[in-house]
């Protein structure tokens, strides 16, 4: 049913750049305030997911930085307000942990402030160790 009414694109030319700058620019806590400079870069060096209606008005995005064995960082992850609650980020965080040249990744990480609950049903949990992780920069 629900993957009937939506579709995944890992296609750079399938998105709308635009709606991806303007949600996460202007909308998300996260990159609020970041250029379109920026974004588009990011979009540039990163494997990315576009979430589509079936008349492919995108309505969802992610971005992975991966080595496509050893690591992954998922980050830019949204689906449209106007499109919540209809298991739609389910259905694109199944995509992504199932993609070909993602599945044999061993680790995994990205950073949320509210949405837990989502990525601890695909087995992400708080750092075993965070004394053992470092970060640089803002």
């Amino acid at each position: 049913m629900l993957t009937s009414a939506y579709h995944i694109s890992t296609n750079k030319n399938d998105l709308d750049v635009e709606m991806i700058i303007d949600y996460l620019s202007g909308r998300s806590y996260w990159a609020k305030g970041r250029s379109s400079n920026d974004i588009k870069k990011s979009i540039e060096h990163s494997f990315c997911f576009g979430l589509f209606t079936q008349d492919d008005k995108q309505v969802g995005f992610a971005r992975v930085i991966s080595d496509q064995v050893v690591y992954a960082w998922l980050m830019d992850v949204f689906i449209l307000e106007e499109y919540r609650g209809a298991g739609l980020g389910k259905f694109l965080m199944q995509e992504i942990l199932n993609h070909p040249d993602l599945k044999a990744v061993k680790k995994w990480a990205l950073g949320t402030k509210d949405a837990h609950g989502l990525y601890e049903q695909f087995g992400f949990k708080t750092l075993a160790k965070p004394e053992n992780m470092m970060e640089f920069g803002k």
